[in-house]
Order: C-alpha cells, then structure tokens, then sequence
C-alpha cells in the first residue's frame, strides 16, 4: 500500500524532530567547558545544543562576532568540522558582500599550498591577524576608531606598509634559500663529471 504524503511528511518531521538525541547516542564526544556546542547533520543543518535548536550560518557568524568560544562537530562521527564552517563564512562574506583580498591575493596564497614555506605562511598571516588586533584595541582605548580621522589614517597607513615590508623581507629570504639549495645542488654534482669534462655552457 503507498503511502500518502500528509503521512510521510509527518514522518520526515518527526525524523529530524528525533535526529539531535539520536546524534547524540552516535557521536557523544565530551565538549570543553564553556565552549557551546554545534553538531552538523547529513542534511547540512546545524543543531545548536546550547538552545536545543537549528540554526543557520548567519546565527554561527553572529557567535563569531560576539567572540563566543564554540566548536561544530558532525552529528555522527564528531569530527571536528569548525574550521570547514569558518571557511564558509569567509567565502559567504567574500562573494556577498565588500571582499577583503584581491583575487591576486588568494592567488598567492593558494601557491604557498605544498610549498616548503607554507609553515612559515601560515604563522606570518596569525602573527599579522594578531598584531592587527592589538592595534586595533589600543587605537579603541584612545577613542580614535572613527575612520575618517587622520590619527586613524595615520596609523593604518604605517601598519600597512610595514605588513608590506615584512612580506618583502620574507620574500627576500625564500628567494636566497631557493639560491642557496641551487648553489648546493650545482656543488654536488659536480664532482660527479668524468675527468677531462668540462659542464656545458
């Protein structure tokens, strides 16, 4: 006999109705202490354990703003799946609204992917985030954060180009250990050559 779909609607609604405390008999892994919990479902949802309810990436950008400590988690594995939803916020942000980097800056990052300096990379943009947020506090404390003012712009204006020369010097320096490695390759093979050879020119 088929069934009608009055009912399977009503059994879809109690499937997910069910889905959070059936995760939770899966998946029970212990959360650090105040940091609120998200589990993700198949379906993409987001279940928000704190207020026992769904919510939407909007709600999980508003924790991030709000700097509230969180963690999402797949319903049924618990794989730790925060930074995969960070990323879509940055992604959302970056095609709705004004973006923050230049396609020749993600261009740039996306070479450093692989690359024996992606480490260094990595530690180079958390070390500019972070510098850029203690600034950030004391230009607060001193009630100057309105944009428009020359102090602001000042400030902004050394911060920026002392980020550029930073990243110069760190390009400088790949480039004279990208020499370096050539010069010892060059080094090692040459005692290799037959006597009496000479390398091609």
């Amino acid at each position: 006999m088929a069934t009608s779909p009055k009912k399977r609607r009503v059994e879809t609604a109690d499937a997910e109705a069910a889905a959070p405390q059936a995760a939770n008999e899966q998946a029970d892994a212990p959360t650090p202490v105040g940091v609120r919990a998200i589990k993700k479902y198949p379906n993409r949802r987001l279940y928000d354990t704190k207020t026992s309810s769904y919510i939407t990436l909007t709600d999980v950008k508003n924790m991030v703003m709000a700097c509230e400590q969180f963690v999402v988690v797949d319903a049924k594995t618990g794989e730790d799946l925060t930074r995969s939803i960070l990323l879509q916020i940055i992604l959302e942000e970056e095609t709705a609204g004004v973006p923050m980097f230049s396609t020749q800056s993600l261009a740039q990052i996306i070479r450093f992917y692989g690359h024996t300096m992606q480490g260094l990379m990595g530690t180079y943009l958390d070390q500019n985030i972070q510098n850029f947020i203690d600034l950030q506090g004391r230009l607060a404390e001193n009630s100057v954060m309105n944009l428009q003012n020359p102090l602001m712009q000042n400030f902004m204006g050394g911060y920026l180009e002392q980020t550029q020369n930073m990243f110069a010097q760190m390009q400088q320096q790949m480039s004279k250990q990208a020499e370096t490695l050539m010069g010892n390759l060059s080094a090692g093979l040459a005692p290799g050559l037959a006597p009496g050879l000479t390398p091609k020119k």
